[in-house]
């Protein structure tokens, strides 16, 4: 069976955690310096439901509400890691704003997309529910996670839940386990 190769952007606010995600993924390692990152990209092997597959996740630079949205994160891009901070309501509303950017750009209501609130480790410092997480996925009909890149909590299911809504946006009638649906 032939490697799949999939291409995804991780996007949000600045200091929410997006290269520690990406970081924890591709090398099992957190990093506990914060850099502004400018753009970086990593690469990982693995199988995921019997399927090889070659992920480059594009770390992207922070992100804000007045930001231009670089062209080059829609070129090639199969889905999307929206993240925001659970100890920001800044990071939220943000994301919100990058979701609308994104589907503008890319002139679509809906693109394979996984909504991830990071920082869960800092529980006496929430101040975004887990309730709003799941509230605002739903009405962009996308995935939700919540996760601590510090801990490795659900780094890895992040990513392959893109993998498995890129896979049901070019599979439609398919079920997550490769099996068919009679609709």
């Amino acid at each position: 069976m032939a490697i799949k190769s999939r291409k995804i952007a991780i996007m949000g606010f600045r200091a929410v955690g997006k290269s520690s995600l990406a970081v924890q993924f591709a090398e099992d390692q957190f990093v506990d310096s914060y850099n502004p990152t400018i753009e970086n990209t990593f690469r990982r092997q693995f199988r995921h439901r019997g399927q090889e597959y070659s992920v480059e996740v594009v770390d992207t630079a922070g992100q804000d509400e007045f930001s231009i949205f670089p062209h080059a994160y829609t070129v090639d891009i199969e889905a999307y890691i929206l993240v925001y901070s659970v100890i920001s309501v800044k990071s939220f509303d943000v994301v919100r704003v990058i979701h609308d950017k994104l589907l503008d750009q890319l002139g679509t209501d809906h693109v394979p997309l996984v909504l991830v609130g990071n920082k869960i480790d800092l529980r006496m410092e929430r101040v975004v529910s887990e309730e709003n997480g799941r509230e605002l996925a739903l009405k962009w009909k996308a995935a939700f996670l919540e996760t601590s890149a510090k801990r490795n909590e659900k780094v890895k299911e992040v990513f392959l839940t893109a993998l498995d809504e890129i896979e049901k946006k070019m599979n439609p009638g398919v079920d997550k386990d490769g099996d068919c649906i009679i609709l």
